[in-house]
């Protein structure tokens, strides 16, 4: 009984260990190919065969599953030293989004090379030489304005464009490419800062130049017409000073025709109070003066 039980026990051991050599699983962010012998398993249409996700079977020590990842990938680039065409040099850092677009000549491009990488990183790197490459190609065509500003969406697509077109052969597709970082190497931060400093100044200047320019335009414009209202303002009021001394004189003329002597007396009383409105003043006039003539006794008559 204990032989028949360890003999049933053996063979379900057995069972397992060829089904875990015979089956596998694949998820449904994967795709996976066969090789057998080293030669990958063709379907009947002749084409190399691609699994997609369930439960597959391959003979064991004969056939290797090679599974890959079909999701959406981020390779980064590291910082890369790229002259303009201005001259300027830039640090520029960006990743790479990319995924495999055909799993057979992916296999035979990157897992079939005799270096000890795995086809992943193999392929990183044949991305990062690439849009390495073509970074350097388009950053020298164009001056660091055009990279900084609004145009980048535009060489980012180009660069995305160009890169697919050198990696084709690859079984790769990059779906996007993206700057993170775009800066001066460190010697070179000094200069730019004290160019871009005296830039500043230098527009700082001109803007002085123009507000100071503009101001004494504006003074100028304002003192001239100043001066021109003061004038007419004193043409009128001479006008009317002119014309009040007339109606005065015409108002005393009138007076004088009526009522003479009444004239003389008001004239007189206008000369006594002008003359003693400072009690310092002093006057030498002989009493018989016709200035005191109505001071003298208005009763008698002359």
């Amino acid at each position: 009984m204990i032989k028949q039980f360890s003999s049933i026990l053996t063979g379900i051991l057995i069972v397992l260990v060829l089904f875990g050599l015979t089956a596998f699983t694949v998820y449904e962010s994967e795709r996976a190919i066969i090789s057998r012998l080293g030669k990958l398993r063709h379907n009947q249409a002749g084409k190399i065969k691609v699994l997609g996700p369930g439960l597959h079977w391959k003979l064991p020590l004969i056939d290797e599953a090679h599974i890959f990842d079909a999701r959406l990938k981020m390779a980064e680039v590291p910082s890369e030293r790229i002259v303009t065409k201005e001259k300027e040099a830039l640090l520029v850092d960006l990743f790479v989004q990319w995924r495999i677009e055909d799993f057979a000549l992916f296999y035979n491009t990157t897992y079939g090379a005799s270096d000890d990488l795995d086809g992943s990183d193999r392929a990183e790197q044949l991305l990062r030489q690439n849009v390495k490459g073509i970074l350097h190609a388009e950053f020298g065509q164009r001056t660091l304005q055009n990279v900084v500003s609004e145009e980048r969406k535009d060489l980012m697509e180009k660069i995305k464009i160009r890169a697919n077109e050198s990696i084709n052969g690859y079984g790769m597709e990059i779906v996007d490419v993206r700057v993170n970082r775009i800066e001066f190497p460190a010697e070179v931060n000094d200069k730019v800062f004290a160019r871009m400093n005296s830039e500043r100044k230098r527009i700082a200047v001109g803007y002085r130049a123009s507000g100071e320019s503009k101001a004494a335009i504006l003074r100028s414009n304002a003192d001239r017409k100043a001066r021109v209202e003061i004038a007419e303002a004193q043409k009128e009021a001479e006008r009317l000073r002119g014309e009040g001394d007339a109606k005065a004189a015409e108002v005393y003329a009138n007076s004088f025709n009526q009522a003479p002597e009444f004239y003389k007396f008001y004239r007189s009383l206008e000369a006594y109070k002008n003359v003693f409105q400072n009690k310092q003043d002093v006057m030498v006039l002989k009493p018989d003066s016709d200035f005191f003539k109505y001071f003298r006794n208005s009763g008698m008559k002359e």
